[in-house]
């Protein structure tokens, strides 16, 4: 028995800081643990894909479609993509941030208005949060990945004082306040 989580965002919003997190909450909870960043253009505001899997024997760091137990999705089009990766009853943990991708700035698409009553319609297991609002109330908008980590850790093995010093271990020492914070947030969100 494993977890098999997906973590779907933009580039600049945190994304590989999560997967960290969740590869070293992995390594406390099951004997192998693989993370990998699939695909992405982080730095110009392109999708980004980070698989994190961990059980007792990981043979492989990708997921397929339909084998995530649950789908981290720090935007809400991206979670509306990353919607095949989720198992039957698998969760879905969604900030419904709206981040405009460049086809749609740019005129040649229209950003879908109703991404949560697609999903709704799809029976899935959907958390959705205004983490982006919860990030800057807990200090700066580049929270939004703790915030969503928040809200995750309420559905893992670890306790609250566990998450707590994963996040202190893998932020940079001069945000650790600032994320314990959004961490807070989201767990009570």
């Amino acid at each position: 028995m494993g977890l098999n989580i997906v973590i779907v965002g933009v580039g600049g919003q945190g994304t590989l800081l999560a997967s960290r997190v969740l590869g070293n909450m992995g390594a406390m909870l099951y004997k192998d643990v693989k993370v990998s960043e699939v695909h992405g253009m982080s730095q110009r505001g392109g999708s980004v894909v980070t698989y994190v899997r961990m059980g007792d024997e990981v043979s492989s760091p990708i997921i397929e479609n339909g084998q995530a137990d649950i789908v981290l999705a720090f935007e809400r089009l991206e979670a509306l993509r990353a919607l095949p990766y989720l198992k039957k009853g698998g969760k879905m943990l969604l900030n419904t941030q709206q981040i405009l991708p460049m086809p749609v700035v740019s005129g040649a698409m229209e950003y879908p208005c109703d991404i949560l009553d697609i999903l709704k319609q799809k029976n899935v297991d959907i958390t959705a949060v205004d983490a982006l609002s919860l990030a800057v109330k807990a200090g700066t908008p580049k929270c939004v990945n703790t915030v969503m980590l928040g809200i995750l850790a309420r559905s893992t093995d670890l306790s609250k004082d566990q998450w707590l010093e994963l996040i202190k271990q893998c932020v940079p020492p001069k945000t650790v306040e600032i994320n314990l914070a959004a961490f807070e947030f989201g767990y009570n969100a």
